[in-house]
């Protein structure tokens, strides 16, 4: 008995004594898992995710609202309408349909049409409080991917035009 003890105490000590390892809790539990020592500690990277774009009908809500409610320049939309849009976005903002006291006007929902690719009828509610406005425009994807503003309506029918103008 003491030969073969003596045996093992020899070829333990003799055996390279291994740094005390580094562990860590596994995710989703309270179980400590063990890491080798010979490894180096990497922290883990988390993937980065590429920040959340806004929809183009999105992104159009915001800013007429923005021009419709006085909190933005009409001019701030000039390059982001073609045609007629931006004297009927003019002219709507000169009566202020959404401009409100109190509650600022905020986009509640937002629906769409694509009626060809690259063209959306949009409509969104605008609440401020418990008041809804329902405001509608066009988008049109240009030759250069953009989407610009190529009509704009707010709850009631279009202004009337003369066709000279």
């Amino acid at each position: 008995g003491t030969a073969s003890a003596a045996a093992r105490t020899a070829s333990a000590a003799s055996a390279p004594v291994a740094a005390p390892s580094r562990g860590r809790i596994a995710p989703g539990s309270h179980r400590w898992v063990a890491r080798p020592s010979a490894a180096p500690v990497v922290p883990a990277q988390t993937p980065r995710r590429p920040v959340p774009q806004l929809r183009p009908t999105d992104h159009f809500a915001e800013l007429l609202l923005g021009v419709l409610s006085g909190r933005r320049p009409v001019h701030s939309m000039l390059r982001h309408t073609v045609g007629r849009a931006y004297d009927d976005l003019a002219h709507l903002a000169e009566r202020g349909p959404l401009r409100t006291r109190g509650t600022s006007p905020v986009v509640r929902d937002i629906g769409y049409f694509e009626p060809r690719p690259g063209a959306l009828e949009v409509f969104a509610r605008i609440g401020a409080g418990d008041r809804l406005r329902a405001m509608a425009f066009r988008l049109e994807r240009g030759r250069d991917l953009r989407w610009r503003c190529t009509a704009v309506e707010v709850g009631g029918p279009r202004r009337t035009r003369a066709d000279d103008d």
